[in-house]
This record gives structure tokens, C-alpha cells and sequence, in this order.
């Protein structure tokens, strides 16, 4: 995230963390070469609209804790990153709720273009009620509302990056001054209930035209989103179980869709803590640990599931509700893992280190037969590998376990393919299946 504090609060605090370099243009470009040299696909960058002010009563706990505040773009630091590197892919997280397809559309063109075709889209539903009142709305959207909104919001795009521009409008010749072909390039008339758009596009088709979608939908209607939408889904589930479901039905959604269900690439999140042997490892935990900052953990927790944990009591267990936030975040104690009953207080200690993501302790070895596990026994495509400590976290992983995941075959020293839907499907297609429904229209 392009903020001091991502998903482990307090940690900013740990000697030597580097969090609070996140203004500076040079850290992200670090960050891009070393993610590179470790065989990454793609940096994942977070966002938020609005402050986590659910906690407490004078609502000032996530500004005075760094909880995700303050935080910068991430889409405007990844031209410099990409810049540094040749095959790294930038996944950048945007609302559909408080901003335009069109002018969305344009920017992730840009991005597409300047990239060469590394840019990807997480699509996500803005739900906290600071950014609603902060960009014009009275209050929040409901649930039904802001995924009504998304789908038609997709729609709009899908039309302006794929059915705008034919793919020879650009003639660039000189000799008769025709710069694109008229004939090339159409409207979109799109006219519905949140948007009108006429179109045509203002750019002209970058190597993916459509930026590789990420979701992370968990509700029903989440999910639902995520199988008609998503190429690649995080799996927030903290349990083996809670996964295998989550994927199960996604790709049970995804073919009633009309898509291939396989195509579809599921990667969950998890907190590597590795070090030379179990006892480094163990007492790098033990360190991390104690600079968690509990307080500030359930400001974002409180803003994650729209219900202020300060007026539980910390023994009192945590109860299923449907909630207009992150479901994931609530699911993953209830439903996740029905058979245990969790307190306020067992929750916020165990999110205190990458929120609902399992933490692995141990050897580059240990780290590698967790990972092999999840993908070879359960499925998973790939990690969502989470910092607690900027950037040490992250050297640790490349510099530790990516030889050890090199070893095994597991990894790569370089991806085929030259955009990142090519690396991520392992196919030489950079542009859209044709059973996306995002893909061009044959009408």
C-alpha cells in the first residue's frame, strides 16, 4: 500500500522498518527491482478511500496509529516502477463507486500502454462512509447498489477498450496525413441506469486493451462479481477448508457464467517470516509480535467489518452478520471455521500480522513446503505474499526462499509471455478470452 501501514499495524514502529519512506519515489523503485529479481508476476497495491473512523467515539485512533493513513495513489508510482523493470506486473486496486468508466478507462489505457502490458485492475466496492461524504454522497451506497453499479461500470469499460478501436485504426501515414482511420473507431452508445456514454474511447488499444481483472469478491453478491469478472481472485479465507470452498464455488459461478472455470487463477495471502534456521525464524516473530499495535489493529478491523469493536468486551465472541464492508474479513471467523468461536481479543491478536492470512514461521524449506502444499495439494495458483516489515520482509522472501522454490522447479528464472495476462494464463493470448464477457462483442 502507498502508505506508512498496510495490513500489520504497529509494525511501522519495528527498528529499521522502512515504512515511513513511502513518499519517497526511490523506495518504490527498490521495491520493483526487487520483486523483479525474485520472480514476482506482479506488485499488488491496495487502496482505500476515506479513514477507518468506525473505532472508537472521537473517531482519531487510525490517524494517530498510521492506519492506512495517511496514504498516496499507487497508480501514479508505477510508471517509475515499471520503468526500473522488464517483466513485473503492477495490479492496482480502484473503486468503481466514486469514479467514472471513462475517465477509468483512459488511465488504465495510459498505464497499459506505458507498461507495455503489465497493468492489471482490482475492482473493488468502496463502502466506508468518510469517503462517501468526502466525494458528494449524503451517505454510502448499499451493498446491491454499489455491485449494480460495478457491473454496469465493467460493462462500460469492456465496450470502450475492446469494441471502440479497431485494431489497424491507427495508420500513422504520413504521406496522406491520416493519422487513424475514421472507419476504425466507433461509439459505444452505452445508456443505462448509472451511466450514459456515448464513447468513442480517447485511446487507442494498448497491448492487453482490457487490464487483467482482480477481484476479491467473498459475499454472494461478491462472488457473483468476481466468477462473471475476475481472471485472477484473491482467496482471503485463513483456513484450508474456507479455500477449498471459496474456489469450489467460484468456479461453479464462473461456468454457470458461461466461462471456463479453470481459467480462472486463485492466489490466497500469506505472511512469510523466515529465517536461516527455526530459531532466527521464530525469534523474528517473537520481535514482530511485540510491535503490534493491538489498538490500532481493531480501528481497522472496525472499519474492515462496519462495526466499532470498542464497545465489545474483549472476551465477548465474535458473531456472523452480514455486513455492507468486507464480508471476507467476517467470514473468515465465522463461517471460515465453524467449529471455533472466536473473541475480540483472540481476533485482533491474530490479525495483527497480515489481518485474516495465515502466518508461516521457519526455513526457507519450511516456507517452501507450506507453499508446495497449498499448490500442489489444494490448488492455489499462487501468494499474495504480505510485508510486516518494509522492505525486509520482502528481501527476506527473495533473497531466502525463492532459491529454495527455484530448487524445487516451483519458480522460474524467467516468465514467457510479454504482457501479464500472458505470464499469468502461461498462453501466448494477451487480450481477453473469448468467453469473457468482456470480450468483443460479435452483435
Amino acid at each position: 500500500m502507498n502508505a506508512p501501514e498496510h495490513v500489520s499495524p504497529g509494525s511501522w514502529t519495528y527498528p529499521g522498518d522502512d515504512s515511513t519512506r513511502y513518499t519517497d519515489l526511490e523506495y518504490w523503485t527498490e521495491v520493483a527491482r526487487t520483486a523483479e529479481r525474485g520472480g514476482f508476476d506482479a506488485v499488488f497495491f491496495a487502496d482505500v478511500r476515506g479513514i477507518y473512523d468506525v473505532y472508537g467515539d472521537d473517531r482519531h485512533t487510525a490517524v494517530e496509529r498510521g492506519v492506512q493513513t495517511p496514504a498516496n495513489d499507487p497508480q501514479l508510482v508505477v510508471p517509475a516502477m515499471a520503468e526500473v523493470t522488464d517483466e513485473l506486473g503492477f495490479a492496482v486496486t480502484r473503486s468503481t463507486t466514486y469514479t467514472h468508466p471513462y475517465q477509468l478507462a483512459r488511465e488504465f489505457s495510459t498505464l497499459d500502454h506505458l507498461t507495455d502490458g503489465r497493468v492489471a485492475l482490482n475492482v473493488v466496492t468502496s463502502y466506508l462512509e468518510s469517503a462517501a461524504q468526502n466525494l458528494g454522497l449524503h451517505e454510502r451506497m448499499d451493498k446491491e447498489t454499489r455491485y449494480d453499479r460495478a457491473d454496469e461500470f465493467l460493462e462500460v469499460c469492456y465496450a470502450l477498450w475492446e469494441d471502440s478501436w479497431d485494431d489497424e485504426a491507427v495508420r500513422t501515414d504520413a504521406e496522406t496525413g491520416v493519422y487513424t482511420d475514421p472507419e476504425g473507431v466507433s461509439t459505444i452508445d452505452h445508456e443505462g441506469e448509472f451511466f450514459t456514454v456515448p464513447g468513442p474511447h480517447g485511446c487507442e488499444p494498448s497491448p492487453q486493451r482490457t487490464p487483467v481483472i482482480y477481484q476479491a469478491g467473498s459475499s454472494d453478491r461478491g462472488r457473483e462479481f468476481a466468477a462473471a469478472n475476475a481472471e485472477a481472485v484473491f482467496a482471503s479465507q485463513p483456513t484450508e477448508a474456507g479455500v477449498r470452498e471459496y474456489m469450489t464455488d467460484l468456479r461453479e459461478r464462473a461456468a454457470a457464467h458461461g466461462r471456463d472455470p479453470d481459467s480462472l487463477r486463485f492466489f490466497i495471502g500469506v505472511v512469510p517470516i523466515v529465517g536461516e534456521t527455526e530459531a532466527i525464524a521464530q525469534a523474528k516473530y517473537d520481535a514482530y509480535k511485540a510491535h503490534v499495535d493491538v489498538e490500532a489493529t481493531l480501528a481497522l478491523l472496525s472499519g474492515f467489518l462496519d462495526m466499532d469493536l470498542s464497545e465489545l468486551d474483549p472476551d465477548q465472541k465474535v458473531e456472523h452478520i452480514e455486513t455492507d464492508a468486507i464480508q471476507g474479513t467476517m467470514n473468515a471467523f465465522t463461517k471460515s471455521q465453524p467449529d471455533r468461536e472466536w473473541t475480540v481479543r483472540e481476533v485482533a491478536e491474530f490479525c495483527g500480522l497480515g489481518t485474516t492470512s495465515p502466518k508461516i514461521v521457519g526455513t526457507p524449506e519450511t516456507i517452501a513446503d507450506e507453499l508446495q502444499y497449498w499448490h500442489e495439494e489444494v490448488g492455489v495458483d499462487g501468494f499474495n505474499v504480505k510485508e510486516v516489515v518494509r522492505p525486509d520482509s520482502l528481501r527476506d522472501f527473495v533473497d531466502l526462499v525463492v532459491p529454495e522454490l527455484r530448487e524445487r522447479g516451483l519458480l522460474s528464472e524467467r516468465r514467457p509471455g510479454a504482457t501479464l495476462r500472458e505470464r499469468l494464463t502461461g498462453t501466448d493470448e494477451s487480450r481477453l478470452p473469448a468467453d469473457h464477457p468482456g470480450s468483443p462483442r460479435t452483435d
